[in-house]
């Protein structure tokens, strides 16, 4: 919200809070009667969301009502009051929200934002995205928002606009008035909300932008337009310019697998099967995870080592496979080209031996440094299977995950 504010976009008035007792603080003083708390989480479907646990609290968004008049004749009560919001937050803060996006395993809930309501007579949808078949930046609205845009494009794909966008000389004026038509704003409301599209490009442009998505942007009683909630995405690669934005980083809503695997230069993802993958390419790990589907099987993840790991980069990999609970098996999937094969045997024997794996470690191991990786491998006397044919090791590793 407040990047958002810093580029000339209204949204309504809103401030954070961090504990249950800022939160009544927080609403006690906010100056206006009607509130909304937000659950703040990394993920999508937060009102539709429920947290953990067996008296969890349905809904990572409520609605506090908070009197501005304090009053011996008319005192605030539990169900209308700061109180309320204290009580919500209490239910939020340091429990994890399950959404449809976060999966069972959920993410903690750090900190909520209270919010002025504002009552929407209108929602839209708008987005500014890379559009790989127009080869660059694109507006993309619809006239059907505060749902699941996934849901409208399946349903009624003529509900989506997209508009290209020069990449250099930005969204004029005219064609975001152009949008505002198309999408139905009112006489009255149309230039602000073309005004508000291209703010939205100019924020995308400066901050390195790869998505800017408002879900909804409402036209609300009293005739103003306003993002009411925001999902923003920046390309990794530009970091180096955008400190600012990756200072904003909260690392608590990440996998701690994911951001350690980051650190080594690692590609990590936890996904919910039962056999450990380790290849290099992210085509070939896509790959090597429908193999295993092909044969009955199902990947714990998706890691990928790159064209650049050392032995250690390696061992580090298996430490996170062997991390998981669930891995019964592992399948290293290798193919030679930027990367050495015996480096990578180099790093599976180093691991095998350090963290004394008994699990069963299937490796397919092809293409520059082959033999030696093979060679090593035998030398090693060790319990690693080698396979030649791709089939064949992915029907091993299931076999060997059972």
């Amino acid at each position: 919200m407040n990047l958002l504010n810093q580029y000339g976009v209204p949204t309504p008035k809103s401030k954070p809070a961090f504990s249950a007792s800022e939160a009544r603080d927080v609403a006690k003083n906010f100056g206006t009667d009607k509130l909304v708390i937000k659950a703040q989480v990394l993920a999508g479907g937060r009102g539709k969301g429920y947290f953990a646990g067996p008296n969890g609290l349905k809904g990572g968004v409520q609605m506090v009502e908070s009197p501005l008049l304090w009053s011996t004749d008319n005192p605030p009560r539990m169900d209308n009051s700061p109180e309320q919001a204290e009580k919500y937050a209490s239910q939020m803060i340091g429990h994890k929200l399950i959404t449809k996006q976060t999966g069972a395993a959920g993410r903690v809930c750090n900190a909520i934002m209270l919010a002025e309501r504002r009552n929407p007579t209108h929602e839209y949808y708008v987005a500014i995205l890379n559009d790989r078949g127009l080869g660059g930046p694109a507006l993309v609205a619809s006239r059907q928002g505060g749902m699941n845009i996934e849901d409208v494009a399946r349903d009624d794909p003529s509900a989506i606009i997209t508009a290209p966008i020069d990449f250099h000389a930005g969204l004029s004026q005219e064609k975001a008035l152009e949008m505002a038509d198309k999408l139905g704003f009112k006489p009255e409301t149309r230039e602000k909300a073309a005004d508000i599209f291209v703010k939205l490009y100019k924020l995308f442009k400066d901050k390195d932008a790869t998505q800017i998505e408002i879900n909804p942007l409402a036209e609300v009683e009293g005739g103003d337009v306003l993002c009411m909630d925001a999902k923003l995405g920046f390309d990794e690669n530009a970091e180096f310019r955008q400190k600012d934005i990756f200072d904003l980083r909260d690392f608590s809503q990440e996998a701690p697998s994911e951001v350690e695997a980051a650190k080594f230069g690692l590609n990590f993802i936890k996904l919910d099967g039962s056999i450990g993958c380790l290849v290099n390419g992210a085509g070939l790990a896509m790959a090597t995870m429908d193999v295993l589907n092909l044969n009955g099987g199902s990947p714990a993840n998706f890691l990928d080592v790159g064209g650049g790991a050392t032995a250690e980069a390696v061992k580090k990999a298996f430490e996170l496979l062997l991390s998981d609970g669930s891995v019964k098996s592992i399948f290293v999937n290798i193919f030679g080209g930027i990367m050495r094969c015996d480096v990578i045997a180099e790093g599976i024997i180093m691991a095998a031996r350090e963290l004394e794996m008994t699990i069963p470690l299937i490796v397919r191991l092809q293409g520059t440094k082959e033999n030696e990786a093979k060679e090593l491998i035998r030398e090693s006397k060790m319990k690693i299977f080698a396979y030649d044919h791709l089939d064949e090791a992915a029907a091993a590793a299931v076999k060997a995950a059972q």
